[in-house]
């Protein structure tokens, strides 16, 4: 499954949200312009080292992405699902949410993994947390969706609470199946119980800084006209 949209209106422009794709698409193009040398020296200095960690890689790591599909997938996720969420915390609780949901991400993996020399990357932790504020704000919400079944492709509305529960599941057994090939393996992969801690994270966090109702108040409309 893969979301095209989302039907929830958003009644403010995605600042923030434009601004962070914006930031991490030249960070990537910054780190595509580098030889193979200097580009693994850059993702070692910047992303999380669990053996050698250190709290500022909590906050630069997320700004890096290790491929193409890496940064476009990330991207378009929160382009779907960051609006709505900027919408209703605001734009300076977003960047706060957004930036304390990859911190909180990128812990979990070190926790879980703490002496893997592996850098780990990618807004897919803080991102994780805009999708875990939608389900708790926005769960009735439908995604947009295109199927793939063998060669053939059609699409279809999915509840929200639907898809991004299924989600976490996903990433949930996938994190704990890997746990223990982690620490045999220094090979690269995806840092699965990242996405669990950024998940859990920004649904926790979102009833913390926007408590009550998922959408912001607007009046209904005025059917005078029709009489």
């Amino acid at each position: 499954m893969f979301p095209i949209r989302d039907t929830e209106p958003s009644y403010s422009k995605p600042v923030v949200t434009v601004v962070l794709i914006v930031i991490n698409v030249l960070i990537f193009l910054f780190e595509a312009s580098l030889d193979p040398y200097y580009r693994n020296a850059f993702i070692a200095a910047y992303g999380i080292v669990p053996d050698e960690f250190s709290f500022r890689s909590l906050v630069t790591s997320m700004f890096l992405h290790g491929g193409w599909m890496h940064v476009l997938g990330n991207m378009w996720f929160l382009w779907i699902f960051g609006d709505n969420i900027e919408d209703i915390l605001g734009h300076g609780k977003f960047v706060f949410f957004y930036l304390l949901c990859g911190m909180a991400a990128g812990l979990s993996q070190v926790l879980v993994d703490p002496t893997s020399r592996v850098p780990t990357v990618g807004a897919s932790g803080a991102i994780a947390g805009v999708m875990g504020a939608y389900l708790v704000k926005f769960p009735h919400s439908r995604i947009r969706t295109l199927i793939f079944i063998l060669f053939f492709v059609t699409w279809t509305d999915v509840p929200a609470w639907l898809m991004l529960i299924y989600w976490f599941f996903i990433q949930f057994f996938q994190g704990f199946g890997s746990i223990g090939y982690s620490h045999v393996s220094q090979g690269g992969g995806v840092a699965y119980m990242a996405h669990v801690g950024g998940f859990v994270t920004g649904a926790l966090l979102i009833l913390l800084l926007a408590p009550g109702r998922g959408r912001r108040y607007t009046p209904p409309p005025d059917y005078s006209y029709w009489r």
